[in-house]
């Protein structure tokens, strides 16, 4: 009777096994199928391009200049900090719709989305020529100067929601429970997190512009400060959003530092250490 046992036992024990191999075969570990996300993830967005130049200098074209410097910007990124994972909206001279902008961010579960725009004060107006014929011209304003960068504007902040929607699966994965006090998926109640994080996300995009701005004064850039205004790039973001300015590209004496390779050098190393500043902070 002993010996039945014993080989009862053994050949469970060898059916437990031979299942374990065929269910391992043909379920590979979910870490083989989805590598573990980057701890920290910045979609830059190169801002115009295409057939929309944004503005115009005396030299050179804004979507050229925030292309050039968004592609040193990852690079630097990617060179000095080994667990940051950096997309661009655009590496090429191609026009990318706003919203397709920002779902890029969204459907990368980005940490933060930054757009990099050159500024200008330069305004079209129309004006009488010999002939007597109104025609379009522009009027140059080249003694303003400076940097600034924008958040959202309140007004649009209820556009974030099918954002934070899409994106709850990875803002609520871990210990959401824990970390947000109970929260329930099934009770409407508990949607109140979505109004928690738009404010979070309010507060820590004024916290990076902030860094961004100075970091441009330690570089003694004009600092214009950070500003609130209804951007459609910013609109939808579901996480922390910026546009930063870095220049007014209707100064000659800014666009050239612009386009100087010490001038984008400069720039991108404001804006990178605003970002490693901010990702330090807010470690997960």
């Amino acid at each position: 009777m002993k010996f039945i046992n014993n080989v009862k036992k053994l050949s469970l024990a060898v059916t437990l096994c031979f299942i374990t191999l065929i269910f391992t075969a043909f379920h590979p570990n979910k870490s083989d199928i989805d590598p573990p996300k980057a701890s920290f993830t910045v979609v830059i967005d190169p801002g115009h391009g295409g057939n929309k130049p944004g503005a115009r200098g005396r030299q050179s074209a804004e979507k050229d200049i925030v292309l050039d410097v968004s592609k040193k910007l990852k690079k630097m990124l990617e060179d000095s900090i080994p667990d940051v994972q950096v997309i661009l909206t655009r590496s090429t001279d191609v026009d990318v719709e706003f919203y397709k902008r920002t779902d890029i961010a969204n459907k990368s579960h980005a940490d933060i989305f930054i757009s990099i725009h050159a500024n200008s004060a330069d305004r079209d107006i129309r004006v009488k020529n010999r002939q007597g014929r109104y025609v379009n011209s522009v009027k140059r304003n080249p003694g303003v100067k400076g940097t600034e960068t924008l958040v959202l504007g309140f007004h649009r902040i209820n556009e974030q929601d099918v954002a934070i929607r899409e994106n709850a699966d990875i803002l609520l994965e871990d210990n959401y429970e824990e970390n947000y006090h109970g929260f329930d998926p099934k009770d409407p109640s508990s949607y109140i997190v979505f109004k928690l994080m738009k404010r979070q996300f309010r507060d820590q995009s004024i916290k990076l512009a902030s860094l961004m701005q100075h970091e441009y004064s330690k570089s003694s850039r004009g600092n214009r400060g950070v500003k609130e205004q209804g951007l459609a790039v910013l609109a939808k973001a579901g996480m922390p959003a910026v546009l930063t300015e870095i220049g007014f590209i209707s100064s000659p004496e800014e666009e050239a530092y612009m386009l100087s390779q010490n001038g984008q050098q400069e720039i991108v190393t404001n804006l990178f250490q605003a970002i490693k500043t901010f990702k330090t902070a807010n470690k997960k």
